[in-house]
């Protein structure tokens, strides 16, 4: 899947928890990330933080991606 892709799904999954307290909203974010993407999404999420592609990731979307 493409970087972009991946970031905007992950930003729209935080942007649904971020009224939750900052440590709630990280850890449901990461939650569903475990839960209902593929694994090789997960794994394309964390090659991009890894390389430093994450500046479009919102602060949740990067803290969630950083605990899977």
């Amino acid at each position: 899947m493409e970087p972009e892709r991946l970031t905007a799904m992950a930003n729209q999954i935080a942007a649904f928890f971020d009224s939750y307290p900052e440590d709630e909203a990280v850890t449901a974010t990461a939650d569903h990330l475990r839960q209902f993407w593929d694994p090789r999404m997960r794994g394309q999420l964390k090659e991009l933080v890894a390389a430093g592609g994450d500046s479009g990731l919102t602060p949740t979307a990067l803290a969630a991606a950083r605990r899977i």
